[in-house]
Order: structure tokens, then sequence, then C-alpha cells
């Protein structure tokens, strides 16, 4: 882990050198700045094309158009940033190179159609920039604050989009959730972007490498759009990961102390207040019988567990498609890979879970390792009811910050020093001595 992240102010700013380990690659002279807009770019492929009615309509094939050339851009940007392929050893993306196995060997019977072929595709080009990327990664909040500010800018869309047309932003279609108005975004979307972001700055000022001015400017409007979407999973992802992030500083943090204290103080007086309001907004207004079935989501993992399947179905799926079963969204990552990677794909992701788990119990206690619990528990608590970590989308991003803040920092490069020319003492040219001299000079 290692590496000074004290900063002063917003995530931002150069990264300190980590030190010098025995074996361990040399760290290029910086993280080019350049770095953060292929992150950027990655973010933009990852929005997705479906969602609520923006203000301006926009075709589904110009969106398409314009995640799918981000994901290209990024990574040939990747490559002109790293020309010599120079990678670094990590199991989260060798996990995910292995996947696109299954995907492809599903994909070819062409069960989903040919748009199966091309989302192996994007897969493919998804990890193959994350492997180029993965040269910076030492353990740096480098992707952290990337994260922060990429996320945070999709989320001022947000705001923008609600404050322009609020009917269009907040349509009755969702039951009246914040949704994007001016790029299609749904609401378990934007909760899942704002509480990853809110997290993650929470800890960032508990870890003393933010002022609180600064990171209230991005932890209060996230807080306000989570709050518009009506996100339950988000909201018990912020809420449980955070709890285990700072459950982990505890012991080596006076300040995660106080906050935690604090925070179950607040807890028990929101309990007690405005437990109705609390339990209205949780409700959404459903029956709590409609709630007990996930909002319905259970009637579709039923079928799908209940569909016949050959053992080729099985082991490797019907192939990458929409995480979609009879029409229907299978929101749930498992199920989605079960569909679409079969048992192979299953076994894969849950490695990435476990392996990237393991090795943050393993770190002694920081910040990184805390902001990693953090990314980890999120996603594997929204796996349960969000798809997604079986193909390019947002969870794999934070799995990704994830990874890099736990690998091992490389060892700076060490600074080339001139050679000094030794000086030499001119060579006396040696007398020839006669031999009846040398005769005398013995007796």
């Amino acid at each position: 882990m290692g590496g000074d992240l004290r900063r002063g102010g917003l995530p931002g700013g150069p990264d300190t050198k980590a030190g010098t380990q025995p074996g361990a690659e040399p760290r290029p002279a910086g993280t080019p700045k350049t770095v953060g807009i292929v992150w950027g770019l990655l973010v933009l492929n990852t929005l997705g094309s479906a969602g609520a009615k923006t203000v301006i309509p926009l075709p589904r094939s110009l969106i398409q158009l314009v995640t799918m050339g981000a994901l290209a851009a990024a990574f040939a940007l990747a490559l002109a940033l790293n020309p010599r392929l120079r990678i670094r050893a990590s199991a989260f993306v060798f996990l995910l190179t292995l996947l696109l196995v299954p995907s492809v060997l599903s994909s070819v019977h062409l069960t989903s159609g040919f748009g199966a072929l091309f989302r192996c595709a994007r897969l493919a080009l998804f990890v193959g920039t994350l492997w180029l990327l993965s040269r910076w990664w030492d353990g740096s909040p480098t992707f952290v604050r990337h994260h922060i500010r990429m996320y945070f800018a999709v989320l001022g869309s947000v705001a923008a989009g609600a404050v322009v047309s609020p009917g269009a932003a907040m349509p009755e279609l969702y039951g009246g959730r914040l949704v994007g108005a001016l790029w299609p975004l749904t609401p378990p979307q934007i909760g899942q972007y704002a509480a990853v972001i809110i997290g993650l700055t929470v800890l960032l000022v508990l870890g003393r490498r933010a002022d609180r001015a600064g990171a209230a400017v991005i932890i209060v409007p996230s807080l306000v759009l989570l709050t518009l979407t009506h996100t339950r999973t988000a909201t018990l992802g912020l809420l449980i990961g955070l709890a285990l992030a700072i459950g982990s500083l505890v012991l080596t943090s006076a300040a995660a102390r106080r906050f935690f204290v604090w925070a179950v103080l607040c807890a028990a007086v929101a309990a007690v207040g405005f437990g109705s309001a609390l339990r209205a907004w949780f409700l959404r207004g459903q029956s709590q019988e409609y709630l007990t079935s996930l909002t319905g989501r259970q009637k579709v993992w039923d079928a799908l567990l209940a569909a016949p399947r050959t053992v080729s179905e099985q082991l490797f799926g019907v192939g990458l498609g929409d995480k979609s079963f009879g029409g229907l969204p299978i929101d749930n990552s498992w199920l989605a890979v079960y569909q679409e990677q079969g048992l192979t794909g299953v076994a894969l992701v849950a490695a990435v879970i476990i392996v990237l788990g393991g090795v943050a119990l393993l770190r002694p206690p920081s910040l990184p390792r805390a902001c990693a619990i953090f990314l980890i528990s999120y996603c594997a608590i929204a796996s349960y009811t969000e798809a997604g970590l079986g193909d390019a989308s947002p969870y794999l991003l934070h799995l990704g910050v994830a990874a890099s803040l736990l690998a091992a920092p490389a060892a700076a490069t060490p600074r080339a020093t001139p050679e000094v020319p030794r000086l030499s003492t001119p060579e006396v040219p040696r007398r020839r001595i006669p031999r009846w001299a040398r005769k005398s000079e013995v007796i």
C-alpha cells in the first residue's frame, strides 16, 4: 500500500513517491494527467444508453456511438501513454481476462444474436485498457481522485437537468424519482454514483486527505441527489460499506472513532425522531408484500432458474446480452452472469470479490485499505439487486479503483548519477640507468 496520501483540499494534486521495495518494478516518473482523461472516457462508456426520456431527445444509436467511441478513444489513448506495454501483475484484471473465455464461447453460438459478439469485443477493449492503466496502480489515491471527479461531473449534469426541466427530471413513469434529464440515467444509476463518491470523500476527510469545506461541496449535493432517487440499494450499500471501512480504521484513527460515535448517535436520534418519515421514504409508496418480493424481481429470478438449459449453457451461458430474461431486467449480478456466462462466469466473478476482499483484509490498517473495503463491500451488496459484475460496467470500475489501492507501491526509479572522471597522476617517464650505475647502487 504505502505512499503519502496527505493533501490539502479536495482530492487532486501530484502523487507522492512511494518507497522502494525489493523486487518491485521501477515506477514511472509520475502518473500523467492524461490518465485521468482515459478514466473519464471509461466512465462515459459505462453510463449506458437506456434510461429516462431526456429534455432533448437523443437517439439510442447516437448514444451508443458516443459511448463506444469513448471506449475506443480510451484504449487508443492508454496505448499511446504506454506504447511499450508495461503492465503490472494484477489478479483482478487477470480474472477479468479469463472471464472473456466463457463470454466468447457462449456468444459464438449467436443465441443472443450478433450483439453478443459486439459486447465481447467491448469487454475485451475494456479489459485491455485496464491492463494498460495497471502500470500506474501503486497504492496511491490517484484513481480515487479521478473516480470522484468524473462521477461528480456526471451528477452535475443530473442536477443541471433537474434545474432546466424539473418535470423531465422527476417523471411519473419512475414514481417521481430523480432521473437524468440531459443524459438518460435511471434512479439506481444516479444513486450508485452519489453513494460511491460520498463514501470515498468521507473516508478522505477522515484520513485528512481532503479539507472539510471542499469535501462538503461534494458530499452535500450528492446526498441530496441520492435522497431524491429513493434508491434503497445505494443507501444500504453506502451505510454498510462506510461502517465496514471506518471499522477498519477505528483501532488506528482517532478521527474514525469520533466519526463512528457521532454516526451512531445521529442514527439513533433519526430513528426515534424521524422513524415514520424514513419508513415512508424506504417504502416509496409500495406495499409490504411488494417490497418483500424485491419489487417484482423474485418472479424473474424464479423463472430464470427454472428455465431448461443444456450442459453447455449451464457451464458457459447463452452469451452476453442486455441483462434481461423474458424481456424483463434480471437485476442481479450473479443470476445475470449465470444466464450469460454460466457457472464458469459465476466462479470467476466470485473469485474477483474473494481475491480483492482477501487482499484487503491482509493489508495493515490504512486509508487506501479502508477505501478499497468500502468499494468492495458496496459492489458485493449492490450485486444482489443490480447487474453488471460480468460485463463492462461502473461496478468493474469501482473494483478497478479498489485493485489500484491494494497494489503494492512500485519502486521509485533511481536517478542516474553522472560518473566523475578520476584524476590520474601523469606517468613520469622512466630514465634508463646504465648498468655500471645499477651495480654501484647495489654495492
